[in-house]
């Protein structure tokens, strides 16, 4: 793939992880909110304590996303690939995405499932883009026409 599109790509991505993020951070926000306001225990578990939780993962989930797009970010700007660790982060950042997308389809829609699988593309595609480049080797060396069973093995 080429310069021309793989770092548009990064960028794309890395804006969409950014947005991402904000979004589940105020969904999250918005769970939690709700749970304190029911003022209920859910098998002993106080309301306090599930908000806080929910604050948490909210907060957890947002700043890997961040990151994420700041990998992302970062490689669309140096046009390299990124470390072993962003690597990692965005395999990871992949299969959440693709899980979730399959659980999005019966709670939330299909727009939903449209939108995480817009998202695991590019992320995807980011990875592919700037995958490994094979080594340059020595050509494959072919046998003369007139070559025989019996002829020696080119050097």
């Amino acid at each position: 793939m080429s310069t021309v599109v793989r770092r548009p790509v990064a960028f794309v991505a890395a804006i969409v992880l950014f947005v991402e993020a904000v979004g589940i951070v105020l969904i999250n926000g918005i769970l939690a909110t709700v749970v304190k306001n029911q003022d209920m225990s859910l098998a002993g578990l106080e309301s306090d304590a599930m908000s806080s939780g929910t604050w948490a993962m909210g907060g957890v989930f947002g700043l890997y996303l961040l990151l994420c797009g700041l990998v992302l970010l970062l490689t669309g700007i140096r046009d390299r690939a990124p470390g072993r660790a962003g690597r990692i982060a965005l395999i990871g950042c992949a299969v959440v995405h693709g899980v979730l997308g399959a659980l999005t389809v019966g709670l939330v829609g299909w727009t939903a499932f449209g939108f995480m699988m817009v998202v695991l593309g590019l992320i995807v595609l980011t990875l592919v883009a700037y995958g490994p480049r094979p080594e340059p080797g020595p050509e494959a060396v072919r046998p003369a026409d007139d070559a025989g069973p019996n002829a020696p093995a080119p050097v």
